[in-house]
């Protein structure tokens, strides 16, 4: 893409509004801009690394079988109120009429609505397991929107949910579960720790949370040190099992006897916990055994926040000239830079740098009329793994600059070499 031509709107200061680094970098970087309180524009290079991790998340459910499906955003309430909610979720519901009277809701989450599904569609235990999943957009009217897209109103979410014949089978399902989400922070560029949680109000044997360290975290995180050695690729339940690693509220010093813990914060990114037939139990949710009698589906939810990943990333990967996006996620591979905009053989290198290495897809080519200074600012600002500099001092030479984001090291590299395997990509590509 020329950035003479894009629509990415960078920002010199930091805005009023914005408190945490996130924040502040998603909106100088041209990434969102805030329509109302909690609610935010995604821009195109926001947007492109939102369905980057959308991808890397199909990738990883695919694997285990998941389907992808999509439910309206809106729901009719009467399905809320068979399962009992209805009335219990609280203010963050936000509630409507169609033309018609009918109470609708904007969905805060899909239990209802993916077990509505389900009863009308899967009678026999032989269909189980199920395992879907949507990446949806979701509502919740929080009071005190804060933290740009770590804690808004409307944001986008992977949510799954499981439908299995037993309890055993249900922790199968929340294994593999487990396994794919350790898989898929690996992919992402991400080391996420996963934390007992609590299962809440509507109860379930199993349920962990999955946090991205990092300063500026909500919560507070306790953990073994022995977790710096650990593989969180080919993490499993059972390896959780001998690692302590819990969040301020559910940590009691007083019952841990084993060496000093490490702590730090952490930004909760996932959520996954079986609830057993809290759901399929009301709403009638059942299949027919092979003896003839029906049962309830054992069920379990499995949450993501896509947006808020973004937003974790950029609070873990970061220095103090702008974002150091992940290979994996990058909304382009990489930043070309011609500081020579007025001499005709860096035109001519950086517009055959820009077709040879792949164009609009790969490349944010900045081809502004503006200084120097500007566009190596603006280059680090929006973070991409690599910057290609072509000026008319090294172009005598035949070379053009090489500088790695990440590490900041530079390199000159002769001009007829440069091509995409010259740079012996290490990002995993979402297939």
């Amino acid at each position: 893409m020329r950035l003479s031509a894009a629509f990415i709107p960078t920002l010199k200061e930091n805005p009023a509004d914005a408190s945490i680094v996130s924040h502040q970098l998603m909106i100088r970087a041209g990434l969102i801009r805030p329509l109302a309180a909690g609610m935010y524009t995604w821009l195109p290079l926001g947007l492109r690394v939102l369905n980057n991790i959308a991808d890397h998340i199909r990738v990883v459910m695919g694997d285990i079988g998941g389907q992808e499906i999509l439910i309206p955003t809106l729901q009719p309430d009467d399905l809320w109120a068979e399962s009992g909610r209805l009335d219990s979720y609280g203010d963050e519901m936000l509630r409507l009429k169609d033309r018609h009277g009918r109470g609708m809701i904007y969905g805060p989450t899909a239990e209802e609505a993916m077990t509505d599904l389900f009863r009308k569609n899967v009678r026999s235990h032989k269909a189980l397991p199920q395992l879907w999943y949507q990446i949806h957009w979701k509502f919740r009217d929080e009071i005190r929107p804060r933290f740009g897209v770590m804690r808004g109103r409307e944001f986008l979410m992977k949510d799954g949910y499981s439908f299995d014949v037993s309890e055993d089978a249900a922790a199968e399902t929340y294994n593999q579960i487990f396994g794919a989400y350790m898989r898929l922070f690996q992919r992402l560029g991400l080391r996420a720790m996963p934390v007992r949680a609590d299962t809440g109000p509507i109860g379930g044997k199993l349920s962990h949370e999955f946090h991205v360290l990092a300063d500026n975290g909500e919560s507070g995180v306790f953990y073994d040190p022995a977790w710096h050695d650990v593989d969180t690729s080919a993490l499993t339940l059972n390896d959780c099992a001998h690692l302590y690693a819990a969040t301020d509220d559910l940590h009691d010093p007083k019952t841990w006897t084993g060496k000093p813990l490490v702590e730090t914060k952490g930004i909760e990114v996932g959520h996954i916990f079986t609830f057993g037939t809290r759901y399929s139990d009301p709403m009638q949710a059942k299949v027919t055994l092979d003896d003839g009698t029906q049962a309830p589906v054992i069920m379990g939810s499995y949450g993501l926040g896509v947006g808020r990943l973004v937003g974790a990333m950029i609070e873990a990967c970061h220095d103090d000239h702008g974002i150091i996006w992940p290979e994996s996620v990058a909304p382009y591979r990489y930043a070309l830079i011609n500081i020579g905009m007025n001499d005709g053989a860096c035109l001519e290198t950086a517009d055959r740098l820009y077709a040879k290495l792949g164009g609009r897809e790969a490349v944010l080519y900045d081809d502004r009329d503006v200084g120097m200074g500007v566009k190596l600012k603006d280059a680090d600002l929006i973070g991409l793994p690599t910057q290609i500099i072509v000026g008319p001092r090294d172009l005598k030479e035949g070379v053009v600059q090489i500088k790695d984001r990440k590490t900041g090291e530079k390199q000159m590299v002769g001009v007829d070499t440069l091509t995409p395997s010259f740079f012996q990509n290490s990002a995993q590509s979402p297939r």
